[in-house]
């Protein structure tokens, strides 16, 4: 009995250590072809980050109750009215077949975008709530089969973007879908991992965001293999040339299921960048968190991507109008800027098809301050240090932002730093009474002999800049005009 026992305990060790070697194995194979597809991406990454600015776009059915379900403000962000207001799926799909965006058009909004100076676009043709903006051939769950409107949002969208050189990318929920998403992985997650089992009792993160209340008949695997896949397929076919794609919440998703995601695009489109939320360490570019910028040497080297809302939710939600200033939006692009990252702002359309006018007025004033100062965001990378100033901001959420506010006031004294070639821009969002400023940064070193500066100048302005090297850093007087109100741009160029 104590030989037979020991044997089953020695064998079943074994089996352990053979299916734990095989794993190690598998995901270093895995991790081997990621590396290799990763690496043939080096130029799409560059124009990537070289574009820096882009425009999210939340729109669904989910806009039409606007954050408002059976007369009641539901809280929570206007995309996820389905899952805070917990609608049965069959009631949601009726809403979904009332969608009738007739004020819809695919080139105003990219007009849009173009005003704003974006160089690209993220469009959505499907979210957590699993209703297509597009013809799919997958499901009739979607705004041509379910609708009266009989035109297809994204298509129209890709067009326009091809008519006005705007890089056209989506954002999918893979892992998530209410609709047929069965319980998003949540019991396969639990089965292998029952210390997480006894905590979801009293933690209901753990089983975020899955649809409980009215989950499909379905297991995980068969959604994903049955209509997330199939879709991915069919919108990376329908719409070839995209610059990324924009996954979301892979919270259960095993590593492999998280590879074949990353795979299917490469096979199909293999330029396609694709953001970290694919999930398991499997993206080509960083998302540190939605209105979230990385702390000073946090992203390393990584290219990043920082989503940001012109308020504080991403579908259109008639009732938060907490609209960020323009003033703060331009802290966002700058400090983002400098520290090497690109900026996905997002607008959210209401259910007629229109962008807000609070949205259109924002757009319009940061285009303006683009078309000036454009030139030191487009194609920079980050300098040496990222700011200099007593002004210190940081901005950790979505949630952090609403909760908080944007209090800070900048003083003349605070710049943020880009670089391009042998160009290096200084940026300050406050002008000085005084008309002159002091960069510190640039301060001459002693023992490392002058700075070679050739020339200092200010974007957007035709009148000389006068400017001298001091020991406490680059003295330059600031000309009458002011090409914005929203602060300035230095060009200093240094000798070659």
């Amino acid at each position: 009995m104590i030989i037979s026992e020991f044997k089953k305990i020695v064998l079943a060790a074994l089996c352990i250590t053979i299916a734990s070697h095989a794993f190690s194995q598998n995901k270093d194979i895995q991790g081997k072809e990621w590396d290799k597809m990763h690496q043939s991406k080096k130029q799409a990454l560059q124009d990537f980050n070289e574009a820096k600015f882009g425009m999210f776009i939340h729109w669904g059915a989910y806009s039409m109750p606007a954050g408002i379900w059976n007369g009641e403000k539901i809280k929570g962000l206007g995309e996820w009215v389905m899952y805070h207001a917990r609608i049965p799926r069959e009631e949601y799909k009726k809403m979904c077949s009332r969608f009738n965006p007739v004020k819809f058009n695919a080139e105003e909004w990219v007009k849009a975008a173009k005003m704003a100076g974006m160089k690209y676009i993220v469009a959505m043709p499907k979210h957590h709530d699993g209703f297509a903006m597009y013809d799919s051939g997958v499901t009739d769950y979607d705004i041509m089969d379910m609708t009266s409107f009989g035109r297809d949002p994204m298509a129209e969208l890709y067009q326009a973007c091809k008519k006005y050189g705007i890089k056209f990318s989506i954002y999918y929920s893979h892992a998530t879908d209410w609709m047929d998403g069965g319980d998003a992985g949540v019991s396969d997650y639990l089965a292998t991992h029952p210390e997480e089992a006894k905590k979801s009792q009293t933690n209901h993160w753990v089983k975020w965001p899955a649809n409980l209340w009215d989950p499909a008949p379905v297991s995980f695997t068969e959604y994903l293999e049955k209509k997330s896949k199939p879709q991915m397929r069919e919108l990376l076919a329908k719409f070839p040339g995209m610059q990324e794609i924009w996954y979301d919440v892979p919270k259960n998703m095993t590593r492999e299921q998280s590879f074949e995601f990353y795979k299917l695009v490469y096979d199909i489109q293999p330029s396609c960048l694709i953001n970290s939320r694919v999930g398991n360490d499997f993206g080509d570019f960083w998302v540190p968190g939605d209105n979230k910028i990385p702390e000073s040497g946090e992203a390393k080297d990584l290219y990043w991507e920082t989503p940001g809302t012109l308020n504080n939710t991403w579908g259109y939600k008639s009732y938060d109008v907490d609209w960020k200033s323009t003033e703060e939006l331009i802290f966002w692009i700058t400090e983002i800027t400098s520290k090497g990252g690109n900026y996905l702002l997002n607008v959210g359309p209401t259910g007629e098809g229109v962008f807000p006018q609070e949205s259109l007025q924002q757009l319009k004033e940061i285009g303006d301050w683009m078309s000036v100062n454009g030139e030191s965001v487009y194609g920079t990378k980050k300098w040496e240090i990222n700011h200099e100033g007593p002004t210190s901001l940081s901005v950790k959420s979505t949630e952090d932002r609403a909760k908080n506010g944007f209090t800070k006031e900048f003083s003349p004294e605070d710049f943020w730093f880009s670089a391009k070639d042998n160009v290096l821009y200084v940026t300050a969002l406050k002008w000085p009474e005084s008309k002159k400023v002091l960069v510190k940064s640039l301060a001459v070193v002693p023992g490392a002999g002058p700075l070679k500066i050739q020339s200092v100048k200010m974007l957007g302005s035709t009148q000389k800049v006068s400017w001298e090297m001091t020991p406490d850093g680059l003295q330059v007087s600031l000309p009458e005009g002011k090409p914005n109100p929203n602060g300035f741009v230095l060009k200093v160029t240094f000798k070659k």
